[in-house]
């Protein structure tokens, strides 16, 4: 499968830049996986597509303010950090910006001294290793000094930092936000437990390689990324119930999805409490153990979010919606619409 067979048209102006005032007003669009059949709603009206007895799953992590402004130590050059992956203690994989003037052993200064990093080493792709030193909690000092990371195509600054968090964020790891849950209210999730729709949560940490493009010609050469993943025994053991009892498994964005896709693969079929390093690749083809329907945004063209889409309600159904999505000018990517494939 060759990855020009997910381009699509998409105008520059359809991305979102900013999110609606109110999460739950954006648009939805409701894609029957088996038929192709589109329909439009709002979002908040998703109730109506969801039976007693379903179980939805959310990501429960939450971003990390980043993207951090400094200055080296001796030169007082302006430097801009971007945090991947805690290794161990204080030491962080970053991205540094300009990278070439950080060798190891230079010093960056954030909020005049608050923060200070060292630098312990440079890995293969550029990243470079950084020790933080610090007065406090370390991600107390982060939320004080530092931005959301959003992603390249958002050129606009977000006036709200919480608008890129989902209201039941709580695990703090994430370099980019689950974007499928941005629209959930408080409100909604109350009245989807009331119909008798369980919730179940599980956290996948999202990496920033989530945004990065398709280099290959041939989708099966693509190597993803590895994120950090977590199944807790009360969800593995809900969504087991849910499964014996003919209720559906719909995900709630491509990182639910993965995880769970991850956790059936490893252990025959079943969701079991899990966790560690995923780099699942999930392109057409693939055969889906644990989820039933998804909720998720509209993605990138070329992207392996959208071949993710494509293996679960097939290629044609998704190029068809995404080229009506486009017609009837619905909003793309992070602070964009949602779709549901059921």
């Amino acid at each position: 499968m060759k990855v020009e067979d997910f381009d699509f048209y998409l105008p520059e102006e359809l991305i979102a830049q900013t999110p609606l005032k109110e999460r739950a007003e954006s648009r939805l669009m409701v894609l029957d996986k088996e038929t192709g059949e589109i329909q439009h709603r709002i979002f908040k009206q998703i109730t109506e597509f969801l039976n007693p007895g379903d179980c939805l799953v959310l990501n429960d992590t939450r971003v990390l303010p980043a993207r951090l402004y400094g200055v080296k130590a001796d030169t007082g050059a302006k430097m801009e950090v971007l945090l991947l992956k805690q290794e161990e203690g204080d030491c962080w994989e970053t991205l540094v910006k300009p990278a070439k003037r950080i060798k190891e052993g230079s010093v960056i200064s954030f909020g005049d001294g608050r923060l200070t990093a060292t630098c312990t080493g440079i890995k293969d792709h550029g990243g470079r290793m950084l020790e933080f030193s610090y007065d406090g909690i370390f991600y107390e000092v982060l939320e004080e000094l530092g931005e959301m990371p959003l992603p390249p195509y958002i050129k606009e600054q977000l006036e709200e930092q919480d608008r890129y968090q989902t209201v039941y964020a709580k695990e703090r790891g994430s370099a980019a936000a689950p974007t499928a849950g941005l629209h959930f209210t408080e409100e909604l999730l109350q009245e989807i437990k009331e119909m008798g729709v369980h919730l179940a949560f599980i956290t996948l940490h999202v990496g920033l390689g989530t945004f990065r493009p398709v280099s290959a010609d041939k989708i099966e050469d693509h190597e993803m990324h590895s994120e950090f993943y977590q199944v807790s025994e009360e969800t593995a053991r809900l969504i087991e119930e849910v499964k014996q009892k003919g209720g559906r498994i719909i995900s709630v964005g491509t990182t639910s999805t993965r995880t769970l896709e991850t956790v059936a693969r490893d252990h025959g079929g079943q969701i079991t409490a899990a966790s560690g390093w995923t780099d699942i690749f999930i392109y057409p083809g693939f055969p889906f153990r644990a989820i039933d329907g998804m909720i998720t945004n509209f993605h990138l063209p070329k992207s392996t979010l959208i071949m993710l889409v494509s293996a679960l309600a097939g290629k044609q159904h998704v190029l068809n919606a995404y080229e009506e999505a486009v017609n009837k000018k619905y909003r793309f990517f992070s602070f964009g619409d949602a779709m549901l494939i059921q």
